[in-house]
């Protein structure tokens, strides 16, 4: 599922912002960009989004805000600078080395130019900072992503809706292919010539085996329960994407069996009306929390 959130807090006199953006993706895959000094949190905000979005590509980008126009200063060490010119100076002298000594060279030198040690929070007062932020990104974001989660199950809905009835009309047709069967096999055996009693028992017997194989109630019975279980997963607060998905691997195993022993054209044909729909549901399913 898709969704966006950001949030902010204050981190020593500074700012510290996180941005989330989500995009489908079955299992869950965090691709996060924080800057050097919060690099050991990485974990913490790894665990805090996990606890609360269970699926999705999520990018994570924090950032850290400081300075007196919310951008990070430099410092510059004027003590060492000085110390590294006499430094300079004192050393070309002595070997009579020709040569300017420019600002370039004395600013490139470890340590003159530098973030201030004060904007830079440990880690404790950095999480705390990004805790709030990331908080408050992740609720915006999930509110997003219930607003589309609320938009598909209403999609959801109407296409079960669709594959109820193609059960209902199954169940209808369904008696009469025992009718027509032992209608052919008459309509075969007296074709040959041969006389035929309405109790004849071998007539019987046979009609009694395709019957049997062709029995598909208890499929109807099974597939009716999937869909129950379907919607009520689909009234849940708690995350579903990874129930329906299996359930919609049930309703096909045994829209499958029910084909194979239908044994009639009109059957099949709702039967493949029932998995075409059921494939629209599968899709849509894979992107939900």
């Amino acid at each position: 599922m898709t969704g966006y959130g950001r949030g902010e807090a204050e981190c020593d006199g500074g700012k510290v912002s996180v941005e989330l953006s989500t995009v489908n993706r079955r299992q869950s895959e965090i691709v996060m960009t924080l800057p050097r000094d919060f690099s050991e949190l990485d974990v913490r905000i790894r665990q805090a989004i996990n606890a609360r979005v269970a699926r999705g590509r999520i990018n994570v980008l924090v950032a850290l805000h400081q300075g007196p126009n919310g951008a990070r200063t430099l410092a510059l060490d004027v003590a060492l600078a000085r110390s590294y010119h006499e430094a300079m100076r004192s050393l070309q002298k002595e070997l009579g080395a020709p040569g300017e000594i420019t600002i370039d060279t004395i600013l490139q030198a470890p340590g003159v130019m530098r973030a201030p040690e004060e904007t830079v929070a440990s880690p404790d007062r950095a999480w705390t900072a990004v805790e709030k932020a990331l908080s408050e990104a992740l609720s915006e974001l999930i509110k997003m992503r219930e607003r589309e989660g609320r938009h598909l199950a209403r999609d959801l809905i109407h296409r079960l809706k669709a594959i109820r009835q193609l059960l209902k009309e199954i169940r209808t047709l369904h008696p009469a292919v025992v009718k027509r069967f032992r209608a052919s096999v008459i309509e075969r055996i007296q074709s040959t010539g041969l006389p035929v009693a309405e109790n004849d028992e071998r007539l019987a017997r046979e009609i009694f085996l395709f019957a049997d194989r062709s029995d598909i109630s208890e499929e109807l019975t099974r597939i009716e329960s999937h869909l129950a279980q379907f919607a009520h997963h689909l009234r849940s607060d708690e995350p579903i994407g990874r129930a329906l998905e299996f359930i919609v691997q049930e309703i096909f195993r045994e829209l499958n069996t029910l084909g194979a022993k239908a044994n009639d054209v009109e059957i099949s044909q709702r039967v493949l009306a029932c998995k075409t729909a059921l494939e629209k549901i599968r899709e849509q399913v894979q992107n939900l929390e």
